[in-house]
């Protein structure tokens, strides 16, 4: 049996077991399955392993996608360049290999969104505010890089000198600002009452609001982004994208990231 799973806590928001064994049906993959492992804490990960000796791979969620890295032999290229893992494969000698898929589907994902109504390669003119600065966070801005998107961070607490407090979100700020995206928690099940603390009455058409989250589809960040006349997009093609990689390097033979 090949195994493979998802590690976070809490994971009762995940659709990741629904969408593998989908995938596993879908495909007669009789002889994988996938599970989600709960874990309090990462000392939890070991004493895993050890009692799942048939793991071939395990994605990364809340809120691990940072602190996995002590744990982890060696990192791909994407995980380097992100300073965050989403998926780890686990190879022949039971090392760990740390990658991050998070950076791959939200690059396909916004460049999908933003190709039906802006010509990619002129996109002069498109700032982003980066809600939060966790795991979800650091693919999203090695992503904005890639397209050279200029943004800025929104945090609760001003972590780094240049981040921009909540408080901070001016009409003028939002009207420079056309693209938002959340990579925050807020306004995931069971808490779907929450959203960012953002002025959403400044929105306009003009905006569009991407939340990572896709549990529930319309979040209450993207509801209100609606209201105000924003085009909107939530996380759902962005985790298949994710998932449909991680698999890939599942499957793939290992290759030396030393």
């Amino acid at each position: 049996m090949q195994k493979y799973g998802l590690i976070g806590y809490p994971l009762s928001h995940s659709f990741s077991k629904q969408f593998f064994e989908a995938k596993f049906a879908r495909e007669q993959l009789q002889e994988a399955s996938y599970e989600l492992y709960e874990l309090k804490s990462l000392q939890e990960l070991p004493p895993l392993l050890a009692r799942e000796p048939g793991l071939l791979g395990l994605n990364v969620t809340i809120p691990y996608k940072q602190k996995i890295l002590p744990y982890l032999k060696n990192l791909s290229p994407s995980a380097q360049t992100v300073g965050a893992v989403n998926v780890i494969k686990i190879n022949a000698d039971k090392s760990l290999t740390g990658h991050n898929t998070d950076y791959y589907g939200f690059l396909q994902s916004l460049s999908h969104q933003l190709g039906e109504y802006k010509n990619l390669r002129s996109l002069d003119g498109y700032r982003a505010l980066v809600l939060g600065t966790g795991g979800a966070s650091q693919a999203v801005q090695a992503a904005l890089q890639s397209l050279k998107i200029p943004f800025q961070l929104v945090s609760r607490t001003k972590k780094q000198p240049k981040n921009l407090l909540y408080e901070n979100l001016s009409e003028a700020l939002i009207a420079e600002h056309r693209l938002i995206i959340n990579t925050t928690p807020l306004g995931m099940y069971p808490q779907t009452d929450t959203c960012p603390p953002i002025p959403y009455q400044f929105l306009n058409a003009q905006h569009l609001l991407y939340d990572l989250v896709y549990n529930p589809e319309m979040t209450l960040f993207l509801q209100k982004g609606n209201e105000a006349g924003a085009r909107i997009k939530g996380g759902l093609e962005m985790l298949h994208l994710q998932a449909e990689k991680a698999w890939e390097i599942w499957q793939s033979p290992e290759i030396s990231t030393k």
